[in-house]
């Protein structure tokens, strides 16, 4: 029995896009929420498809649970200012995220708050255009 080229191409191309849509679902995120998290840094991932960083957070016990949280893609963080060194092992920062539904330490990114003050995001700010001169 021959297989063409063309099924074993469609076949592949069928099966990707499922794994690609699976991927990208938000449905484990509670977007109502936000958690801010105050800790330090164990890990940051300057990597694609997406950067991430694990931050260990003090608990009532007098431990740290570590909280693992998903951001976008270096090529959107540049754009916001970042740089790959930005964030590194040890820094103390303060990190806002949407919370994973289930409970489970971890969530998306929204902003950072570095030791020096700097709040960054995933996306550049913007400021609105000045006023239009009036006639």
């Amino acid at each position: 029995m021959r297989v063409s080229l063309v099924g074993w191409s469609c076949a592949v191309v069928l099966l990707s896009a499922g794994v690609a849509f699976a991927h990208h679902s938000a449905a484990g995120i509670d977007r109502t929420k936000s958690v801010t998290l105050v800790g330090t840094v164990k890990q940051f991932g300057w990597t694609n498809p997406h950067s991430w960083m694990e931050v260990e957070v003090p608990d009532e016990k007098g431990g740290t649970v570590t909280w693992k949280v998903e951001m976008t893609s270096p090529a959107y963080l540049v754009r916001a200012g970042w740089k790959s060194n930005t964030v590194k092992t040890g820094d103390e920062v303060k990190v806002s995220v949407r919370p994973l539904k289930d409970g489970t330490p971890g969530g998306l990114f929204q902003s950072v708050t570095l030791a020096d003050g700097r709040t960054l995001t995933e996306r550049p700010v913007t400021t609105p255009p000045p006023p239009a001169p009036k006639p």
